[in-house]
């Protein structure tokens, strides 16, 4: 029997039919999109690079890291005076007629610690309003505003280990560490270190009074220098000294003594000052001792004889925190930009007089029982 198919019944059949279709083709769609989804899980497990990183077109880093650092050092910088002094051609009567412009002290050697990558000097004064002094011949202080001389002129850090921080008392001692702190002056010596991470090597800074070289103070100085080494992982200890016989133009033994104590237990590098004259440099165990750098700018003497000094600078060279080389530079300066009277403003020295400061400083080294060799300092003349 057949049956006769009405439009009616058509109809429907093609309706059943597309709705069976869009069934299957939902069930089709969530199918490949888990799949992919499932897909994209795994390589992402395996591959974590993205298309927005574009690490790709990255070249593979390189294994050395080389870098050079250069450092500057200079003598002592008594910035202020003793209040016995008569005020005609003291370091205040200079300043106020400069305008009580603090970046005239060292506008003269700026640029050259502008170029480095740390400039460090002994701040041999107090930053104090404190009138009770500590029984002793000369007790310098100087108006706060000198703070900013440092600043001003490129001075990254200063020691504060020498035998005129207490001029006035512990007062005066906290005023100046706190003098330093407004002007953002890391400071180190007296208890305190200080850390400065420059191309990702760690330097280290000590500070010490030198007079004596007791069991005591061999000791500080061991631990003091293990403790950046080990615990603090500093790739260099530099330590400033306080020591030796003013007006002495050679080292006496206990500079000598504390000198190469430090080279042994782990220093770097021995920076001196106090002696208000330049004393020779020695090479030991293949570190640098400068004895003493002489004064800087002083406002200790209205008019020193000897106005000699100069600014040490070392270039360290690493490759991936080893140390491959270190080179020397002297730049010889004068602690005055006139020699007949300190005006406080150090000024490096030209021509003939150069030379002579330089000559000077070579024959004082070549007195020393462990000579500079040819090689290790660089002492450019010609310029």
């Amino acid at each position: 029997m057949r049956f006769n198919k009405s439009p009616k019944y058509k109809r429907r059949r093609r309706i059943f039919f597309l709705v069976v279709l869009g069934i299957l083709a939902l069930n089709t769609f969530f199918l490949v999109k888990a799949i992919k989804n499932y897909t994209s899980s795994k390589s992402k497990k395996k591959e974590p690079i993205t298309a927005n990183k574009k690490l790709s077109t990255k070249k593979a880093p390189s294994k050395d890291k080389k870098s050079n650092i250069l450092l500057s050092f200079a003598g002592d910088c008594t910035l202020g005076t003793d209040t016995s002094f008569g005020f005609q051609n003291s370091m205040p009567a200079i300043f106020q007629q400069h305008g009580n412009d603090p970046s005239y002290f060292f506008k003269n050697v700026k640029s050259i610690f502008e170029s480095d990558d740390a400039s460090i000097v002994n701040l041999e004064t107090t930053f104090t309003n404190s009138n009770v002094k500590t029984p002793k011949k000369f007790n310098f202080k100087g108006d706060s505003r000198y703070a900013k001389s440092l600043t001003l002129g490129n001075i990254d850090a200063v020691n504060i280990s020498n035998n005129h921080i207490y001029d006035y008392g512990t007062k005066g001692f906290e005023d100046t560490k706190n003098t330093l702190k407004q002007n953002k002056i890391p400071y180190f010596g007296e208890g305190n270190k200080y850390i400065k991470e420059i191309k990702g090597i760690q330097i280290g800074f000590l500070g010490y009074t030198g007079f004596d070289s007791s069991n005591s103070k061999l000791n500080s100085i061991k631990n003091d220098i293990n403790y950046l080494k080990n615990d603090k992982k500093c790739d260099l200890v530099i330590i400033n000294f306080h020591w030796g016989s003013e007006g002495t133009y050679h080292p006496i033994e206990t500079q000598k003594t504390l000198a190469h104590f430090s080279i042994d237990k782990g220093a770097d590098l021995i920076i001196g000052h106090h002696p208000h004259v330049v004393q020779g440099l020695e090479k030991y165990k293949n570190k640098i001792i400068a004895y003493s750098l002489g004064n800087f700018c002083f406002g200790g003497n209205f008019n020193p004889k000897d106005k000699d000094t100069y600014i040490f600078q070392i270039n360290y060279s690493f490759n991936n925190k080893s140390l491959e080389s270190q080179k020397i530079k002297i730049i010889p300066c004068k602690i005055s930009s006139t020699n007949n009277i300190n005006n406080y403003c150090p000024t490096p020295q030209q021509n003939g007089e150069k030379t002579r400061i330089l000559n000077k400083v070579n024959s004082l080294s070549t007195k020393l029982p462990n000579k500079l060799s040819n090689d290790f300092i660089n002492i450019d003349v010609k310029k």
